[in-house]
């Protein structure tokens, strides 16, 4: 049997390396449920309830955040890291999985570099997606074109 205080550890730390100091806490209490591959018995999937927070992609040993999880990390943080907002007429098209163009931003974390994990929020900071963003933070706010995010899953796709 694993040790399930080392892998929760272990998560908390990639959580905070990812999303930022004291995230890990938040986003995984000590109830959650770790899932290990049965492959490679690594740790792939995070879950808390029956919903699935984050999987751990293999291949960067980073997280790929679900909707639960994003919902999490706004709704505890203080000053979350790693968010999108944008304008409301875009938000029901990104809340049912399309793409964040640049010209829809309104603001981001200044931080976000791209092929990093993002959560994007409305006006309210209310999570509608979480997805890749292509594009630095700083860059999303200037671009007028392209595509700023990839995103993954929309709130509304959550079945």
């Amino acid at each position: 049997m694993r040790d399930k205080s080392d892998a929760l550890q272990k998560i908390r730390s990639i959580a905070d390396y990812q999303f930022g100091k004291s995230v890990g806490e938040k986003l995984f209490p000590d109830n959650v449920k770790i899932i290990y591959s049965k492959r490679t018995g690594r740790i792939r999937y995070v879950y808390l309830r029956k919903k699935r927070l984050a999987t751990l992609r293999p291949t960067n040993g980073l997280f790929s955040i679900a909707i639960a999880g994003a919902k999490r990390i706004m709704d505890r943080m203080d000053s979350p890291r790693l968010w999108v907002q944008i304008q409301e007429e875009a938000v029901p098209f990104v809340a049912k999985g399309r793409s964040v163009f640049a010209k829809h931003v309104v603001d981001a974390d200044d931080e976000i570099r791209p092929q990093e994990e993002v959560i994007v929020i409305n006006g309210k900071d209310e999570v509608l997606a979480v997805g890749r963003a292509l594009l630095t933070g700083e860059e999303m706010k200037v671009f007028k074109r392209g595509v700023a995010v990839r995103v993954r899953k929309g709130v509304e796709e959550e079945s």
